[in-house]
């Protein structure tokens, strides 16, 4: 994980509309509920990995959620 305090990301929004707790994705992806939340606020940009991964859990596009830092 980088720490990036301008991550602009849909996760969280993602998440609920599938009805999937944030204890449900962590276990899922194989990371802590805190990497999550961290994420979901925008303090930790995922890795490339963990993004596919998070985004192939949840059936959508990486682009889908996790929108590319401008500069």
């Amino acid at each position: 994980m980088r720490k990036n305090s301008k991550n602009p990301n849909k996760l969280q929004e993602v998440r609920s509309t599938c009805d999937i707790t944030q204890e449900e994705l962590a276990d899922q992806v194989n990371v802590s509920i805190q990497t999550i939340q961290s994420i979901e606020k925008g303090r930790y940009k995922p890795s490339d990995s963990l993004a596919f991964s998070i985004a192939s859990f949840l059936n959508r596009e990486v682009s889908d959620i996790f929108m590319q830092s401008q500069g």
